[in-house]
């Protein structure tokens, strides 16, 4: 099984909770934008660390084979699947 396979099904329900909650949260388009910058930002930097100090590696049968540095791209999926996720669930306001 790929990355991508595992990945598909999590980022489809993301989104689906995304959509579906976009009324319910109307700053979560700008919120979703700058947690995912920051987050691909730091995945790309610290995977690509990690790579390099062999604490992690991958098979090639299980990518798709396009790299960012040392990193393959499947690796963006994850904080992708945050950045849709975290905003929309996040409580917006704490009431007493």
């Amino acid at each position: 099984m790929t990355y991508l396979a595992i990945s598909v099904p999590f980022l489809l329900l993301a989104a689906g909770i995304a959509v579906t909650r976009r009324k319910a949260c109307p700053r979560n388009l700008r919120v979703t934008v700058i947690v995912l910058a920051i987050l691909f930002g730091l995945t790309i930097i610290f995977d690509n660390l990690m790579i390099w100090a062999g604490l992690v590696g991958y098979s090639d049968a299980q990518r798709l084979g396009i790299d960012i540095g040392l990193m393959p791209i499947e690796d963006l999926l994850y904080p992708l699947f945050a950045a849709l996720i975290v905003p929309v669930l996040w409580p917006g306001k704490v009431t007493k």
